[in-house]
């Protein structure tokens, strides 16, 4: 039986990549709808997914080390250079532009997390400090609610 080649992942990492852009767009809308049961329901399968693609691109490494390439993404080019298989150079290409899909996706979720993050830091600092009074504060550091009593001033006279 002749050894794997280090093309032998590249369909099932396709398919993984190509459901994990689909469930990055749908965490995508879940973020700009601030649905937060929506994101739960999804980040199972996503770290799944994440851990099934990093396996996989293990062992492509490791099949590419035993075919005398570096054992890294880098070493699938020179062993592609190789062997002049079109169709395993297509499927890399593919690979490589859904993983800049995924990457730009994981990007602009990342920047509508902060997003949100940064929304929710000023709600929470407007229940702290009501606008226009000192730093007196609704809520202290231990979340609890601070009463401020009014003072009254007597005149004596």
């Amino acid at each position: 039986m002749a050894p794997a080649s280090p093309n032998a992942t590249l369909s099932e990492e396709i398919t993984l990549l190509k459901s994990l852009t689909g469930l990055m767009k749908q965490e995508q809308a879940f973020l700009v709808s601030a649905d937060t049961d929506g994101l739960n329901s999804l980040m199972q399968q996503k770290s799944q997914w994440i851990d099934h693609m990093a396996r996989l691109a293990a062992q492509r490494h490791q099949l590419l080390a035993g075919a005398g390439c570096d054992a890294a993404d880098s070493g699938m080019q020179a062993w592609l250079d190789k062997g002049k298989d079109s169709a395993a150079a297509a499927s890399w290409q593919q690979l490589l532009d859904l993983a800049r899909e995924a990457k730009e996706l994981n990007r602009l979720n990342g920047m509508l997390i902060n997003k949100q993050m940064s929304n929710n830091q000023a709600l929470i600092d407007a229940m702290r400090v009501p606008a226009g009074a000192p730093d007196t504060g609704f809520y202290g550091p231990s979340g609890q609610a601070t009463v401020t009593s009014a003072t009254r001033k007597l005149v004596v006279g």
